[in-house]
């Protein structure tokens, strides 16, 4: 198994199928994409984050990036969890945990770690944050941040 990209480093490339269809990372060369990493749909943690997400929708959008979540749910989990709670940030079902691997968030018995990846225009990982116990995430405010430094460095 490759190592976790690091900051710097090019990030693995990947198709999944989520709410939104089809998502395949190299696609979305040339804009700023947040990968945002998780346990599960309808835990506590996993609904607080993605529904701060959904209650500040403004900040959100400001961000310039495309913003995905990412846990081993099948689609039609993710569709109901989305649905249950009206929420706004796509799901990605990474059912084998293949990606989560790729990327260093896959746990023994957790499954999939939270965590948040930065990906620039070029493909570069520019921010990572992977939590060892999952119960903070980062907030709309935290994902800002992170873009902004990567504006900054532009």
């Amino acid at each position: 198994m490759a190592s976790a990209p690091r900051v710097g480093d090019v990030a693995p490339d990947f198709a999944l199928e989520g709410t939104e269809g089809s998502f395949r990372l190299s696609d979305h060369r040339g804009q700023r994409i947040v990968l945002l990493f998780y346990p599960g749909d309808e835990t506590a943690v996993c609904t607080k984050q993605f529904c701060s997400y959904r209650d500040h929708a403004d900040d959100m959008s400001a961000l310039d990036a495309v913003v995905v979540g990412i846990s081993h749910q099948d689609v039609g989990s993710h569709e109901a969890f989305s649905a249950h709670h009206g929420l706004t940030v796509p799901l990605l079902a990474d059912v084998d945990r293949e990606v989560a691997k790729a990327y260093g968030a896959s746990a023994p018995l957790l499954g999939t770690r939270r965590a948040a990846f930065v990906i620039d225009e070029d493909g570069i990982v520019r921010h990572r944050v992977v939590h060892r116990l999952g119960l903070d995430f980062q907030s709309a405010d935290d994902l800002a941040e992170a873009l902004d430094a990567l504006a900054a460095r532009a």
